[in-house]
């Protein structure tokens, strides 16, 4: 499983218990409104909103939270008025990091952004400067206790994803185009089998390897770049040894 999908699960298996709730529903909320923005209120009728309830559900958000992000989304309610926008950059030892931006104070944010980069031994970059590293997908990841990988391949290849991982001992990957990924997803439903994590994401075509103090030091900027209120999704391209990724998420 690639750096970023390793760190992406480990996230989403903490998310629903952790401590900084509040900040994972402020997140939440955010793409919510942003949602009913621009597609609208019907979530059958939007992708986008339907993706981000669903979140909102695997987070225990209560209901009313979830209503009042879309009517301000709409406009029937009153709210904050967010912009939305992409942030590239470099981690310690080169990494390449893209950052999806909510924000109601874009000065703000950048000066942030760029103070925690400059922290942990990154740097913000220009715009395209590291986007033609990776790869839009969709990434299903499931525990390979739960399923056989030749039925897995029959449910997933017949609903037009375009390859199965396992070259992790613990989970399968399933990658998809963004397009085919919620009849994938709905597949996998259908079979009753759960995903540990499933979003459309940014995968790297290639990864920088990390390890020791730059390895540690990635996974906290990473900590830091989540915990930041205007940052939605991180996207990072490294490769970690797995007993460094366990000692940090400890």
């Amino acid at each position: 499983m690639s750096g970023h999908s390793k760190w992406a699960t480990t996230k989403h298996q903490k998310a629903v218990t952790d401590a900084k709730r509040g900040k994972i529903f402020t997140k939440i909320i955010r793409e919510i409104t942003i949602a009913a923005k621009m597609g609208g209120g019907d979530p059958q009728g939007n992708p986008r909103l339907r993706t981000a309830i669903g979140k909102a559900k695997e987070a225990n958000m209560p209901a009313d939270n979830m209503k009042k992000a879309i009517l301000k989304g709409t406009g029937e309610l009153p709210g904050v008025q967010y912009e939305e926008f992409v942030y590239e950059g470099y981690g310690p030892g080169g990494v390449a990091i893209i950052m999806e931006i909510t924000t109601d104070n874009k000065n703000r944010t950048a000066s942030e952004i760029r103070h925690l980069l400059s922290k942990h031994g990154g740097n913000l970059g220009e715009a395209g400067s590291v986007a033609w590293m990776f790869e839009k997908k969709g990434c299903l990841v499931l525990d390979k206790a739960s399923v056989d990988e030749e039925e897995l391949m029959s449910i997933t290849l017949d609903a037009g994803a375009e390859d199965i991982r396992s070259d992790d001992p613990a989970h399968y990957e399933v990658i998809t185009l963004p397009s085919d990924f919620e009849n994938v997803k709905q597949a996998l439903s259908d079979a009753d089998l759960s995903t540990t994590f499933s979003e459309v994401t940014f995968l790297p075509k290639n990864s920088t390897r990390l390890e020791g103090k730059q390895a540690e030091r990635m996974l906290h900027l990473m900590g830091m770049l989540e915990d930041q209120d205007d940052v939605q999704n991180i996207y990072a391209n490294f490769d970690i040894p797995d007993e460094v990724m366990e000692k940090v998420n400890q």
